[in-house]
């Protein structure tokens, strides 16, 4: 919960959460990144299987980015469901029910006899993926004390990159015999394991519980906090939790749920989400991706040789993200997105001219894989990280599926759009597109973005406030 306030627990820093309290809370947050895996793990089991699902069923180059965009249009309408359904079921019922859904996706998605089954059943999936992107680091925020959100969120991230990178090895243990139902099928198993965690496992939000569950709800958070820290401890938070709240209630008419985005106080972190949500896509990262296989392939290598390059792209994709779990609480999230945005910059304009100047394959993949690194180092988790820290209780679940929400459109218009802008106008003048969009949102991040690590809502409101030339309200703790 943005709910382990430094001003909450004794007179000192109250931040603090003994060692076994982390523990446990490092052992939900595990759980709850499953969501983020089979986000990682559907996303990225198209690029191998679709070069076998091309042959099956005789698909042109339109076809083909209806299969890996039809995703996407289902996550974009899934993250637009997700925040009322979290806010009215409870987080942990959103991501129990965002499980079943998985499975049903893939069922559909691995049986299909033709084109329209196999759209159908990624446009399930596609659901589940969109509802679980956004729920998961509301409820990763919602139970992190200050010293260690931003690293359990980024762990969202990591279980994207471990997602895709078991994506890519799954696709190269069932290449062989091209069986691409198998790879699909895959996904059943971690689909099993979030919904019996989510319905077995793990706690409900205590920010929800005190927001929605009245007196019950108050005890059951109160119960939840102690076993992290202590009685005392959690009778006071609770408290002072519930007086934030009537203060937010206060100032902005009570509206909760997509009203609370209009009100003026929070149109600031709404412009930060959705921004940084259409640079994150429009930078290029998923075309990399989606078509890795492909984009290899067109360098001059084998189908089989790209299947394996692409598994150097997931490692690579993997081991950054664990560099930045380690760097966010030191380095900052905006020291991180600033060098992140440079390096995509940089990379993409390079990988342009080696496609323009027609570069042997090797250029190609050195500036593929430094392009990854520096995406994952900083733009992959920071992103996820920032919209589960700008955005206050009533309009934190909304105001992260809005965020996701134009983070998927972008997908969709990004992915659908590749190969056909990339066969009219050719792949290193695309590429140069993408570099230009990262470039502007260096300069958007350099000037509006402010940094979030160890701070409370309000400190984090009143520097928005500020960047975007508005005076910050009183309004208490976060």
């Amino acid at each position: 919960m943005q709910g382990f306030s430094r001003a909450t627990i004794h007179e000192g820093p109250l931040d603090e959460v003994p060692p076994e309290g982390l523990r446990k809370i490092w052992g939900w947050a595990a759980v709850i990144a499953v969501g983020g895996f089979l986000f990682g793990f559907d996303t990225g089991v198209i690029s191998g299987a679709l070069l076998f699902i091309r042959a099956d069923f005789s698909l042109n180059s339109f076809e083909q980015g209806s299969v890996v965009s039809v995703l996407v249009l289902g996550a974009m309408a899934g993250a637009l469901l997700s925040g009322r359904l979290a806010d009215r079921i409870g987080r942990r019922g959103a991501l129990g029910l965002e499980g079943l859904v998985f499975l049903a996706g893939t069922a559909v998605a691995a049986l299909s006899t033709g084109l329209p089954m196999l759209l159908g059943g990624r446009l399930i999936l596609g659901l589940a993926v969109g509802a679980a992107s956004a729920t998961v680091p509301v409820y990763l925020s919602e139970i992190s004390p200050p010293q260690i959100r931003g690293s359990v969120l980024t762990l969202n991230q990591l279980l994207i990159t471990v997602g895709i990178l078991v994506a890519y090895m799954v696709n190269v243990a069932f290449a062989g015999p091209g069986d691409w139902r198998a790879m699909i099928a895959c996904g059943a198993v971690p689909a099993v394991v979030l919904v019996a965690g989510a319905l077995w496992w793990l706690p409900e939000s205590p920010a929800w519980l005190l927001a929605a569950g009245g007196r019950a709800g108050r005890e059951r958070a109160r119960r939840l906090i102690a076993s992290v820290t202590n009685e005392a401890t959690a009778d006071r938070l609770v408290e002072l939790r519930l007086a934030a709240a009537r203060e937010r209630a206060a100032e902005d008419g009570g509206r909760p749920g997509w009203h609370a985005l209009l009100a003026p106080r929070i149109r600031p972190a709404l412009t930060v989400g959705v921004v940084l949500a259409a640079v994150q896509q429009f930078g290029g990262i998923n075309t990399i991706i989606y078509y890795a296989p492909t984009i290899i392939e067109r360098t001059g290598l084998s189908t089989a040789d790209s299947i394996y390059y692409s598994i150097a792209i997931g490692v690579i994709n993997l081991l950054m993200t664990l560099v930045a779990v380690r760097l966010i609480e030191r380095a900052g999230r905006r020291a991180l997105l600033l060098f992140s945005l440079g390096a995509m910059t940089v990379t993409m304009v390079l990988l342009g001219l080696a496609f323009v100047a027609g570069w042997a394959a090797e250029p190609s993949l050195v500036f593929m894989v430094l392009y990854i690194a520096g995406f994952a180092v900083g733009m992959g988790p920071v992103f996820w990280a920032i919209i589960g820290e700008i955005f206050p209780g009533p309009a934190r679940a909304t105001g992260s599926g809005a965020s996701t929400a134009v983070n998927w459109a972008s997908n969709f218009v990004v992915s659908l759009a590749f190969l056909p802008v990339a066969k009219a106008v050719g792949e290193g003048e695309t590429f140069w597109i993408f570099a230009a969009i990262s470039l502007a949102g260096l300069l958007f991040t350099a000037r509006f973005v402010p940094e979030t690590r160890g701070r409370e809502f309000a400190e984090v409101d009143a520097d928005l406030l500020r960047r975007f030339g508005r005076r910050a309200p009183d309004t208490g703790p976060g």
